[in-house]
């Protein structure tokens, strides 16, 4: 239809249909005004036509999934460096040979897939090869995809129309979250995105800056607070974390809040006062709140690498984590990290990291992102 009321690709000249008659004319007095140079839009007069190619340009450019569209993405890096790398090894190598695992093997780890994972993916490869009797390497990308989609738990299920969020968060209590992780990783900003995407779903919340041990951290969380709208309780750098949590719970129940959000601090250098500082967090809240935390949530910053496995074994031995994290994930090309985490934890990856902006933090679910991993639609 657009070639015939716009012209063709090359051509100079627009193709117009059959001249309409005289009532139509009156009805519809637009036509193209001016030949457009090649690979530039024809330029309409205002009126029928010129709406009707507006309409047609939003409908083109307008993504049908736009949670798609953001972990497609977000993944660009990801994808380049792993699943184009692999396609176009299965492709131009050709045979199947011990070569192309060696190769392969390559490929997986410097994307981060992880030891385990690598392991897993070749040797179920290499099953369906001698099953298959497969010759060629080509067809063993869709393959690689039905096993990465294993690895996280995907069962083949449908995203739903709006992403739930995959929280532990009921009406009529107070809900805590508890959030942990080294710093730097961008726990805090991921703080802050949580309570927006809560905010924004009509959930009342209220953070406490338990991260005493850094000045700093309190100044953050209490900026995004003023940002967003919410209370931000907290004491002086130096103070006890777990006073400032009681305190928060107290302020949470006497304002009617619906989530608590806790940032802690998070100090590896120094394991064991970490332990024990989270161990003193989650009595308090116990005593508080029999059932709290409700969640907690660690977050991992995705271009570390293999840190972030090690991050994520360290902080499960001591804070019993329900779901992860996983920030800054737009920011590398080895976001084969989910594999590596979701193959060796059996922890959820609740949400990942996309961007900077407040909006930006996505409810992670395996569909979207192996479709966007391999450069497929998501239909």
């Amino acid at each position: 239809m657009l070639k015939k009321l716009f012209g063709k690709k090359g051509s100079t000249e627009a193709e117009v249909p059959a001249v309409p008659s005289a009532e139509e004319q009156t009805a519809v007095p637009d036509a193209p005004s001016e030949e457009a140079p090649e690979g530039e839009e024809p330029k309409l007069k205002k009126g029928f036509l010129r709406g009707a190619w507006e309409a047609t340009k939003k409908l083109a450019l307008t993504p049908v999934d736009p949670w798609f569209e953001a972990v497609a993405k977000g993944l660009d890096k990801t994808r380049a460096g792993l699943v184009n790398k692999v396609a176009s090894l299965f492709k131009m190598h050709g045979k199947v040979d011990e070569a192309l695992w060696e190769e392969l093997e390559d490929i997986l780890i410097t994307s981060d897939v992880g030891t385990a994972a690598t392991e897993k993916i070749i040797d179920q490869l290499r099953e369906i090869v001698k099953e298959k009797k497969l010759t060629t390497a080509e067809p063993l990308l869709e393959e690689m995809r039905t096993i990465l989609g294993a690895v996280l738990n995907y069962d083949g299920a449908d995203v739903p129309e709006e992403p739930v969020d995959p929280l532990n968060v009921e009406p009529g209590r107070l809900n805590v979250i508890l959030m942990v992780g080294v710093n730097g990783t961008g726990k805090t900003t991921s703080t802050a995105k949580l309570t927006h995407r809560l905010k924004s779903k009509g959930h009342k919340v209220i953070l406490a800056a338990a991260d005493t041990f850094r000045a700093a951290a309190i100044d953050q969380l209490l900026v995004w607070g003023t940002r967003l709208g919410v209370d931000v309780i907290h004491q002086n750098e130096g103070s006890d974390p777990a006073a400032v949590v009681f305190d928060a719970v107290n302020a949470a129940k006497a304002r009617k809040a619906d989530v608590l959000i806790v940032d802690t601090a998070g100090r590896l250098h120094s394991k064991v006062n970490l332990m024990e500082e989270l161990r003193k967090i989650r009595r308090v809240l116990t005593r508080e709140i029999p059932d709290a935390p409700h969640e907690t949530l660690l977050v991992l910053d995705a271009t570390t690498g293999q840190n972030a496995v090690n991050q994520a074994r360290t902080f499960n031995e001591v804070a019993n984590l329900t779901g992860l994290v996983l920030a800054k994930l737009d920011g590398t090309a080895k976001g084969g990290i989910v594999v590596a985490i979701s193959q060796e934890f059996q922890i959820p990856v609740k949400y990942i990291g996309l961007g900077e902006k407040i909006e930006d933090l996505q409810v992670f679910h395996p569909k979207p992102f192996l479709s966007a991993l391999f450069g497929e639609t998501d239909g």
